[in-house]
């Protein structure tokens, strides 16, 4: 629509020149092939630079860890292949998600974000949420509706209605996760060997409120149901581990964390300022996720959780998803990954520890999401059991899914 417009407003301006019909024509032509295959191909060169694989496909792992690791209900807590154009039904040789690769990673449930804003300049240090914003670029790049332009909100919904979408179009090999008892349906349907997977919408960040709790009800209605407090800045809700000022929550920040306790969503700690998550755990009323994190034991940065925080969370229940990029683990390995995992399970324990990959984040990863078996490998080999391996790969996550979301 918003390319559309330019060439309108191109007529305009040279029938204003008293240019003659001919070359106005000419004029459109050209430029309707600028926009609509140029601005395409630089979209897709964006989106094949940001997300890149050490190791690609495809990834060969012995019979015995295949047979582990499709025993097991996998859940990925967090990835963004919704910012992409990609059409997710497909397989493609680039990026980090699809469906395809999904089931050839043998990933039961997995954890959509929806990126709503993202700085210029973003770093892990210091952000304003002021001044050029990344996702405003990557939206008309990407031709996204006109009402997402000044809008988060309709971004979200913009972004949920893309899984929402594929979901119709999958003839039931993706089903979008509202329920305990939509969770039980694609469990019970992999036992019985149907290639079908789970997808459970999460926001990345409640600046997307626009300032408004009744746009979480909105959102809520529409599926979401994992809210990410803040993303790379500091919003209306409280402070960011990458903000400028990394206060605690808000008032308006208890009361989203209010109202999605009452809605039955899952609070995600991911990206919090030290502050807010100490004030998040002294109000929590059930598990919580900090869905792709590191810890400061193998990777000392403000991304990463503290051992106090890790204690808070284990406390009241809830996971911690374990990323696999540098900045989280200290560097792009299956080794510094599992590192990551055996430190929270030494001071915490084996019950709060998972996988929150950030795929398709703007990150270099190991692999794409078909190389999960390897990251079985490393666990076995690391010497974790089978039920410990279990409960890393998803049993752990599935355990707070059940505890928080809506029964039916």
């Amino acid at each position: 629509m918003r390319r559309i417009v330019v060439l309108l407003a191109l007529a305009v301006i040279l029938l204003f020149l008293n240019v003659s019909w001919p070359w106005i024509i000419g004029s459109i032509a050209l430029l309707a092939v600028i926009l609509f295959f140029v601005l395409d191909m630089v979209a897709l060169t964006v989106e094949k630079k940001s997300n890149r694989v050490l190791q690609k496909p495809p990834y060969k792992v012995s019979e015995e860890v295949i047979n582990l690791h499709r025993k097991q209900f996998m859940v990925d807590l967090h990835a963004d292949p919704l910012l992409w154009k990609r059409d997710l039904l497909k397989r493609y040789d680039y990026g980090h998600i699809d469906l395809p690769r999904l089931v050839d990673g043998g990933v039961g449930l997995q954890v959509f974000g929806l990126v709503t804003k993202s700085p210029k300049g973003q770093n892990f240090e210091s952000n304003s949420s002021r001044g050029f914003d990344n996702i405003t670029l990557l939206a008309c790049l990407s031709a996204w509706p006109p009402r997402t332009w000044n809008n988060l909100t309709e971004r979200a919904l913009y972004e949920m209605n893309k899984l929402h979408t594929f979901s119709e179009k999958s003839n039931g090999r993706l089903k979008v996760i509202k329920t305990v008892a939509d969770l039980d349906v694609v469990m019970q349907g992999r036992q019985k060997g149907k290639d079908i997977t789970g997808g459970l919408l999460s926001l990345e960040g409640t600046h997307a409120l626009e300032g408004k709790i009744e746009n979480l009800d909105l959102l809520f209605d529409r599926g979401l149901r994992m809210v990410g407090m803040t993303h790379f800045f500091d919003n209306e809700a409280g402070g960011s581990a990458h903000g400028l000022e990394k206060q605690g929550l808000s008032t308006f920040g208890r009361s989203v964390v209010e109202k999605a306790y009452e809605k039955h969503m899952v609070i995600d700690l991911a990206h919090a300022s030290p502050r807010m998550v100490d004030d998040v755990l002294a109000m929590t009323k059930v598990p919580l996720v900090v869905s792709h994190t590191g810890v400061r034991g193998t990777a000392d940065n403000v991304r990463n959780l503290s051992d106090e925080h890790i204690k808070g969370v284990a406390a009241v229940g809830g996971v911690m998803g374990i990323a696999m990029f540098d900045q989280a683990i200290s560097e792009t390995s299956f080794d510094a990954m599992v590192k990551a995992i055996q430190y929270v399970v030494d001071l915490a324990g084996i019950d709060y520890v998972a996988v929150g990959g950030d795929l398709d984040g703007v990150v270099e990863a190991p692999v794409d999401v078909s190389g999960m078996p390897l990251l079985t490998e490393h666990l076995m080999k690391a010497g974790f059991t089978d039920e410990e391996i279990g409960k890393i790969l998803g049993g752990n996550a599935v355990r707070v899914l059940r505890q928080v979301l809506p029964q039916a």
